[in-house]
């Protein structure tokens, strides 16, 4: 086994070779193995302390300088298969579906071709590349009647699915693209010259009555954030038990398709594994460390948390959340994405992410206010009062209190957005409370 990769970026039309991952640490501790990074010496001189797209991620500013770690990088973590494409990758190398770890380092080499945004594991886009399998379309309706089934389908019909099923997450999902001919196809298999447009499908998911309204309603709650004048990037199309959600990641143009860098709130705060949760500070600490517009993001990011709480959406995991860079230089926060009514979950969902001594599930937002200015000031002082207008209270207190009137239209006028009356009976006092807390803030 290797025990090195190529890192693989996307920009102008061309996937470049930019830089190296080398374990250090035993393979069979996986992700938690200590690893040495570098950037090739070609990209670092043409793209010198780039942070925008041209980078792995924010925290690595393209340059000479290496990064060791006492794990994977977490950027890499974020490329790691999961849910069903981890599953079939692990049956197709002969190994045991449930391996752990272990098994973590040769899914890499394998399965990280054709992740979201715009890195991948050059190792594995061309393992991918020699196990693609025939190419073959659906129509959307063959997509939405088989339905989470519809992964296994295809499967069994010998097309390599793992290369468009690696999105993390609990929920099967797929990468699916639309060509020109209407037709949708796995994402790996399709030239980037025959793509219209990108989807992640969302199955359901058994037989749950729980699950089945979640998935439901999660159309609706992005009419809801759009209502609430939170950053969405298109409307959710449900057919039967299959979510049609436009992807994000990618632009087409001209026969041209752009893959913008995506990195979740765990690499973003430089947090790895998947049980390790930042706090709320600490993401507001990164936004306004590395954003292009901080006072924009941090009221965006205040406003999701608010929504989250008034609508019930309690799974806000670090990878429920994630940054887009740009090849100008814009580094935001990501379009609003799994935002459900996840307190619905048979499981029991927790809020996993909060603010520090200031969350029991009602966060003071007097409080939050403060404490972001407070951490605008710090980056000020680390810099010397260089880069930027401090982050204005004002500006986040105006931006917060005019949720309230829409907060108050939703829990008025929530079926008429598409909420289920039983959804909507159980958030309405929440939401409300919500409302009120804003029109005190001053």
């Amino acid at each position: 086994m290797i025990h090195s990769c190529t890192l693989q970026l996307y920009a102008d039309k061309v996937w470049h070779d930019v830089a190296s991952v080398s374990l250090l640490g035993a393979e069979e501790d996986g992700w938690k193995a200590r690893t040495y990074s570098g950037y090739t010496v070609e990209w670092a001189f043409e793209h010198p302390r780039a942070i925008d797209a041209h980078a792995s991620c924010a925290r690595w500013a393209v340059g000479l300088e290496p990064i060791e770690a006492p794990h994977w990088p977490v950027f890499l973590i974020d490329m790691l298969p999961q849910g069903f494409g981890r599953q079939e990758l692990l049956q197709r190398i002969k190994l045991p579906v449930k391996s752990g770890v272990a098994a973590d380092w040769r899914l890499l080499q394998v399965g990280a071709g054709n992740p979201i945004g715009n890195l991948r594991v050059k190792e594995a886009a061309d393992w991918l590349q020699t196990h693609a399998g025939p190419l073959t379309g659906f129509t959307d309706d063959e997509v939405a009647e088989r339905a989470e089934d519809f992964s296994e389908y295809l499967a069994s019909n010998g097309l390599f699915v793992a290369g468009s099923s690696g999105v993390q997450g609990e929920w099967p999902k797929i990468l699916l693209t639309r060509a020109e001919d209407g037709l949708l196809y796995l994402d790996h298999a399709l030239p980037d010259a025959r793509a219209r447009e990108h989807y992640i499908v969302k199955f359901g998911r058994g037989t749950d009555a729980q699950l089945a309204s979640i998935l439901r309603q999660e159309a609706p709650y992005m009419g809801v954030a759009a209502h609430l004048g939170l950053r969405v990037h298109a409307p959710l199309h449900l057919k039967r038990r299959a979510l049609f959600i436009p992807r994000f990641d990618r632009r087409v143009h001209g026969g041209a398709v752009t893959r913008l860098a995506q990195e979740s709130i765990a690499t973003f705060t430089g947090f790895p594994g998947y049980e390790a949760v930042p706090s709320h500070d600490d993401v507001c600490l990164a936004l306004i460390r590395y954003c292009s517009n901080p006072e924009n993001e941090v009221l965006e990011y205040i406003k999701r948390d608010i929504a989250n709480l008034a609508m019930g959406n309690k799974d806000n995991h670090a990878r429920n959340t994630a940054i887009q860079r740009d090849f100008e230089g814009r580094i935001a926060l990501t379009p609003l994405y799994d935002f459900a009514p996840m307190y619905l979950h048979p499981d029991g969902i927790a809020r996993r992410i909060r603010w520090e001594n200031n969350d029991n599930g009602q966060p003071d937002w007097h409080r939050v206010v403060a404490r972001v200015c407070e951490l605008s000031e710090m980056v000020r002082k680390e810099r010397k009062n260089r880069g930027g207008d401090p982050i204005s209270r004002e500006v986040l207190v105006a931006g917060l209190k005019q949720m309230a009137p829409a907060l108050r239209h939703i829990a008025a006028n929530g079926e008429t957005l598409g909420l289920e009356a039983s959804v909507l009976d159980h958030l309405r006092l929440g939401i409300l409370a919500r409302a009120d807390d804003l029109e005190r803030l001053a």
